[in-house]
């Protein structure tokens, strides 16, 4: 604002957010010590990126990507999506896939779940979530039943844990990655790609892996891909 009057040309309604000005103030500030403790740093950004890596991690606010291995912008391509679902029928996950082997030719994929997940709490419920988010659920909801069965039939009277839905919903992401034509194509044409399962504690900051890498089909234990 100037002498009270609005700013030209920035709408009125964004110059009294005062939740949204502060964003650009602290874009600002965010550019102007990143310049000043690397000047070239937004120069290199210009150019064409070259990430190594490929993260699909879930939509909570409170995993932030490469904050959480302490890359810069441009080392990890992301794409995040409530539950971290790698669903072959979304065009959206599917593109950015695609973009990832082909165009920037990543050498790993990560999916990289999380402690405390709402899209996991909600697949546990026992009423289906309705509109969107209960289709975008459903492979995660019979993931959670077929657990369960499992649990029943070879661990009698143990409850299934939140906390380890999360890491079997990891490892089924991986196998359907590793059932994914364009990895499978990838794979074919000699691509050192490499998939990986994560969780990430939000209680303490720490990744673990929950299951080896994988580089090829024949790499996935027997039954991943049920």
């Amino acid at each position: 604002m100037t002498g009270g009057l609005p700013e030209p040309g920035i709408p009125a309604e964004l110059q009294e957010d005062c939740a949204l000005t502060e964003l650009f103030d602290r874009n600002r500030e965010w550019a102007s010590r990143k310049t000043a403790s690397d000047p070239g740093f937004f120069k290199r950004l210009v150019g064409q990126q070259r990430p190594r890596y490929f993260w699909i991690g879930c939509a909570d606010s409170r995993v932030p990507a490469t904050e959480i291995v302490d890359l810069d912008p441009g080392e990890m391509f992301v794409h995040r999506n409530v539950a971290n679902l790698a669903n072959p029928d979304d065009p959206n996950f599917q593109a950015a896939l695609q973009f990832a082997v082909e165009a920037l030719e990543v050498d790993h994929i990560i999916v990289v779940g999380h402690y405390g997940c709402g899209g996991v709490d909600a697949a546990m419920a026992g009423t289906e979530p309705g509109g969107a988010i209960g289709l975008w659920l459903a492979p995660l909801r019979k993931l959670y039943r077929n657990t369960c069965a499992s649990h029943d039939a070879n661990r009698a009277g143990r409850a299934v844990s939140s906390e380890e839905l999360c890491r079997r919903n990891v490892s089924a992401q991986v196998a359907a990655l590793a059932a994914n034509p364009v990895v499978l194509a990838a794979w074919s044409r000699g691509a050192p790609l490499m998939l990986h399962g994560w969780v990430y504690a939000i209680g303490d900051g720490l990744l673990e892996a929950v299951q080896p890498p994988v580089d090829s089909a024949q790499c996935l234990p027997a039954g991943k891909l049920e």
